[in-house]
């Protein structure tokens, strides 16, 4: 069987990208985005057929929010973009795609080899 695509989520980059409260409740944002990344595993993305390997980076006040069935949730002990650049480079051979806005992570990842895409790549709203 072939390998999934690992689809790494940066959480912060995502949750941020809508202006709708996140900040006031971070670690709830980011679980509903959690929760919403669970249909992508079997279903795949746009241009991206399922299953997809799911991985969502957090940081800062979104640490600690628990992996569900489908999403392994990953808690940087430092900077989420360090940790996805090591989650990239631990992945070499296989097919990558990094969700960010961010353009020096962007820059770094796709250094590697991995694909990137923006945001509304995961979010519907």
């Amino acid at each position: 069987m072939d390998t999934p695509l690992l689809l790494i989520v940066d959480a912060a980059n995502v949750v941020g990208s809508v202006p709708d409260g996140w900040w006031r409740d971070r670690r709830g944002a980011t679980e509903r985005l959690r929760d919403r990344l669970v249909g992508y595993g079997e279903g795949g993305l746009p241009g991206r057929t399922g299953p997809l390997e799911i991985v969502l980076v957090v940081e800062g006040a979104a640490r600690g929010v628990e992996s569900v069935p489908g999403v392994r949730v990953e808690s940087a002990a430092g900077s989420g973009d360090d940790r996805m650049v090591e989650l990239v480079a631990e992945a070499q051979g296989r097919d990558i795609l990094v969700v960010t806005a961010d353009r020096e992570l962007r820059r770094r990842v796709a250094e590697l080899g991995a694909d990137v895409a923006g945001p509304r790549t995961v979010r519907s709203d």
